[in-house]
């Protein structure tokens, strides 16, 4: 599932791409949206929260997208060949010089601007805010002092943004296992390196944990490889309820419990 900085930039993207122009053609894809026309009107701006996405437009409607596990948003110039197949196309925006293509967005809402807030409200504050609420954001991770890090740190209703590959960094640098109950760590350092990596790497795709682009991760998708800190072979596991598992990379020797 993207993390929130790919959310992030993608929106920085479209608002580069799209704001203040006119859509010459608007085609919404999904079956609760198919009858909407959205030609003819005007792109006031795009933005992200966490991992959710807001195209607001001129009629003071905004188009809501969440990515899941494989949805993205591309530009093209036109007449540029797509780098996904036409039929995962769900939203397909034109202005004079681009093509803004959203693929596989399970998740579209059309809703009245002033009613954003509906679909945010209940998650945690967003790590890429420029006003970030720390301390709101540690009250919600020591919520259930019980409750798994690497669990809590996925839980969008604690902070907005953290994917899988953050987890499972920030469960590396603090030097706690995945599987360790929020009272073993930290707290306050996992929500302060939450938000610094993930700032760290919002302006660029590449997500560098490590300050290495030739070695971007400490452990993330290193099963089976060293620790790039002390050598010891990576291993994984499987976190979370079975609906819903996620694979923890972590290393034995440097992160306990």
């Amino acid at each position: 599932m993207p993390e929130g900085d790919t959310v992030f930039l993608a929106a920085r993207h479209l608002n580069d791409a799209l704001a203040g122009k006119t859509l010459l053609r608007a085609d919404l894809r999904h079956p609760r949206l198919s009858t909407v026309d959205l030609t003819g009107q005007t792109v006031l701006g795009v933005r992200s929260f966490g991992k959710r996405m807001f195209t607001r437009l001129s009629s003071e409607l905004s188009l809501h997208s969440h990515f899941r596990m494989d949805g993205e948003w591309h530009l093209y110039r036109p007449g540029e060949k797509w780098r996904r197949p036409g039929h995962q196309a769900r939203v397909v925006f034109e202005v004079d010089d681009r093509q803004a293509i959203g693929f596989a967005l399970h998740d579209l809402e059309l809703l009245p601007t002033a009613e954003e807030d509906r679909l945010i409200s209940h998650l945690g504050p967003d790590l890429l805010a420029e006003e970030f609420d720390e301390e709101l954001a540690l009250s919600r991770l020591t919520a259930d002092p019980s409750r798994e890090i690497g669990l809590a740190l996925l839980d969008q209703r604690v902070m907005a943004g953290v994917g899988n590959l953050y987890k499972t960094e920030v469960c590396f640098l603090l030097g706690a296992s995945p599987w360790a109950p929020v009272s073993a760590v930290d707290a306050r350092k996992a929500v302060a390196l939450s938000r610094k990596l993930l700032m760290a790497n919002r302006w660029h795709p590449a997500q560098i944990t490590t300050g290495d682009r030739r070695r971007p991760h400490w452990v993330y998708g290193r099963a089976g490889r060293p620790c790039l800190k002390c050598g010891t072979r990576v291993k994984s596991g499987t976190q979370g309820p079975d609906e819903q598992a996620r694979v923890a990379y972590f290393c034995p020797n440097c992160q306990n419990g």
